[in-house]
Order: C-alpha cells, then structure tokens, then sequence
C-alpha cells in the first residue's frame, strides 16, 4: 500500500500536463509583438514606395510636358498643379482643389505635400537644382514633404512604450527627371 502511494505522489509531482499552456503564455505576446512589427514595417516599405512611384509619375509628366518649360507663368502653374493631382490622386486636372473628395494614393496626402522644384523657374529647392542654360540639362524634382506615416490599428509605440517618432516618422520619397523636349 505504501508503495502505490509512494508510486502516485512521484506521477503527481513528476506530472507535466499544464506546462505547455505556462510556456504558451510566456511566448506569446512576443511572437504578438514580432507579427503586428512585422505587419506594421510592411505598411511603412508599402507607403514609401507608393508615395515614391507617385512622385515619379509627377516628374515624368513634367519632364514630357512643353507648357511646363516652354509655357507662361499661367501654363506653368497649371502645369506643375495638374502634376501635383497626379501624384496625390491621380487625376488629370489643373483644379488645385480636384482632389478634395477623391480617393488619394495613400491616406492623408494632399497636394501641399507635394513639392516640385525646376532648375530653370526659380524655385526654391533644397539642395538647388543647377540654373538651366544651354550646357546645362532642364529637370524636375518632385517631392513628397512633410507626410507622415500614421499607425495602423495596432500601435507599435503604444504597444512599445516608445514615441510615436520611433517608429512613425516622416516620409520624405522624391524622383528627379531630365526634361525630354
């Protein structure tokens, strides 16, 4: 008798059944972490690269535009507005206004985050693009500015207990092209 007591308290003891659940437990909200990190860092490299191939359909009407080079100080502007349109949502419109109740590229970008600098209008870019002359070949840059990437549902920095500037900072993607007469 004494032996089949001593025999259950070693199975009790040696019993292993809910250990599984424990390490479960210790190992999930990592794992949690690491998906929604990853989950999240794929919506950054997604924003960024389609706000970088917006800015390149931008430039590449203006490189293939004559009114933007060859055109007046209105033709220009109309020019440059109806780029910037492209780049946020994709219509063709000289209306700086087109996009208000479209549909944009990526959330929350409106066309003052859009920058267009030329080497031969004299705007102001940072760094300058060399004066236009003869020698000196005509282009564009199209940038966005100032467009921040805003958390999906689930908040890395919150999750984190870092700032928001950790992990969500400003996106700056730009494309510069040669005007092609």
């Amino acid at each position: 008798m004494m032996a089949r007591l001593k025999d259950k308290i070693r199975w009790i003891i040696s019993r292993d059944d809910g250990s599984s659940i424990i390490e479960l437990a210790i190992v999930f909200p990592i794992l949690l972490i690491l998906f929604v990190g990853t989950a999240e860092l794929g919506r950054l490299f997604y924003t960024y690269t389609t706000l970088a191939k917006a800015s390149k359909v931008g430039a590449r009407y203006l490189s293939t535009s004559r009114n933007a080079v060859n055109g007046n100080t209105t033709e220009i502007a109309n020019e440059k507005t109806w780029a910037k349109n492209l780049v946020v949502c994709g219509i063709q419109s000289t209306d700086p206004n087109a996009c208000n109740n479209q549909t944009t590229v990526v959330p929350g970008l409106t066309i003052a985050n859009v920058n267009i600098c030329d080497n031969f209008s004299g705007a102001n870019c940072v760094p300058a693009l060399p004066a236009a002359s003869v020698t000196v070949p005509k282009h564009f840059r199209v940038e966005i500015q100032n467009y921040t990437y805003a958390a999906g549902v689930w908040n890395l920095a919150t999750m984190t207990g870092k700032t928001s500037s950790t992990f969500y900072f400003p996106l700056k993607p730009g494309t510069e092209m040669r005007y092609m007469p």
